[in-house]
């Protein structure tokens, strides 16, 4: 009888605390299922959670880790074990990397909130970890690069509990400073949360003066936030399924890769502190509302003028002086947002698809589909589904 392959011994030092870092457990949970089987050690942990003191005699064959002090970097390293980084390559600038990519992030905070007119920009992000600063960089970056400045919080707020009172009344008098309406990006989900009390504090309507997003989508925050927070929803599930490949790969003798693994996240979870439109020319901000409204059921750019009472070539000159886009494009741009939603996130056929974001059948769905992307709703999914790939 041929041997039997041992079955590899993993760790997981992943905090249970946060909604991203259970979408990563829930990843490699999958390739587990399609790949495995592991023996996975995983306990409670939330990011200030003391570094385990069993790892130093621990017998396993591989780490998957998300390192927050010193302490655990140098237990992890200790072990000699194949590992990967889920958090930051900071602590542990020697193991492989796995992570959200902070390029797509910004720019694609910066985009939201110029498809929704605004002109005014700014930022608040710490600058403790390097994905702070990428992610807030290449937010001002793209803005640049359409011609719009972003104003920045000068000083770096302490995030110690004493200060909180300090630090709130310097939001406010920065916020009520800048040009309105503003955008505000936070640099992760707990600050756009500071930012929405500030507002409240400095009596600033949110999203009619100050529009707020912030990065992770932690439910928690998001949800018990007056108003509720948009954010981008980082795609932890992607993230994780691609760490526990690499993780198995490592511990089959197999080199890491050069550089890190970067994940784009899943899109934007528009909720009520970024919900509004907003642009000064009331036909447009009126032709965008309804876009957003109605797209999904079917509109189109007829029935969009016989709602505004407004000639075709005035709003497709309007449209265009203000987004550089034509209502048609506009309306494609939303329907294929929710498309690739659903693509990503249930399991409808394609046929399903087409019905809820207004196509009139699924054939015409996949002729326009691989135009706008070079490939079938079917492989699209699969690459979305597998983290392989980005569109």
């Amino acid at each position: 009888m041929p041997a039997r392959r041992r079955i590899p011994r993993v760790a997981l030092l992943i905090e249970t605390s946060r909604t991203y870092a259970r979408e990563i457990l829930a990843g490699v949970r999958r390739f587990v299922a399609e790949r495995g089987p592991w023996s996975s050690y995983l306990e409670l942990r939330a990011s200030d959670s003391t570094p385990p003191s069993w790892l130093k005699d621990w017998d396993g064959d591989g780490l998957l880790v998300r390192t927050f002090s010193e302490e655990t970097a140098a237990l992890v390293a200790a072990t000699g074990l194949p590992a990967v980084e889920l958090r930051s390559p900071v602590l542990s600038p020697r193991l492989p990397f796995v992570g959200s990519d902070n390029v797509r992030i910004g720019r694609m905070v910066a985009e939201h909130f110029v498809e929704r007119g605004h002109r005014h920009f700014a930022v608040h992000s710490l600058h403790t970890e390097p994905f702070f600063t990428e992610r807030v960089r290449n937010y001002a970056e793209a803005l640049a690069e359409l011609g719009h400045a972003c104003h920045e919080l000068p000083e770096t707020l302490s995030e110690r509990t004493e200060d909180w009172e300090k630090a709130q009344r310097r939001l406010v008098r920065w916020l009520t400073g800048l040009p309105k309406p503003v955008a505000v990006f936070a640099a992760n989900d707990q600050l756009g949360v500071r930012l929405l009390e500030a507002c409240r504090r400095g009596g600033l309507a949110v999203p009619e003066e100050v529009a707020v997003v912030g990065a992770e989508n932690e439910e928690t925050l998001c949800g018990f936030a007056t108003p509720t927070l948009s954010s981008v929803q980082f795609d932890g599930r992607a993230v994780g399924y691609a760490a526990a490949g690499l993780l198995d790969r490592l511990m089959r003798g197999r080199r890491a890769p050069a550089g890190p693994t970067l994940i784009p996240p899943k899109g934007m979870v528009v909720r009520g502190s970024s919900g509004l439109i907003a642009h000064p020319d009331r036909l447009v901000a009126q032709a965008l509302r309804i876009i957003r409204e109605q797209t999904l059921s079917g509109l189109d750019v007829n029935a969009l003028c016989r709602r505004l009472n407004a000639s075709r070539s005035t709003l497709d000159r309007r449209m265009k002086a203000a987004l550089r886009r034509s209502p048609k494009e506009e309306i494609h741009r939303v329907r294929f947002t929710e498309v690739e939603r659903l693509l990503r996130e249930t399991r409808l056929t394609v046929a399903a698809v087409a019905n809820q974001t207004g196509f009139r059948h699924s054939h015409y769905l996949q002729s326009v589909f691989r135009a706008r992307y070079g490939m079938t709703p079917g492989k699209f999914r699969k690459l979305r589904a597998s983290g392989a790939g980005s569109v």
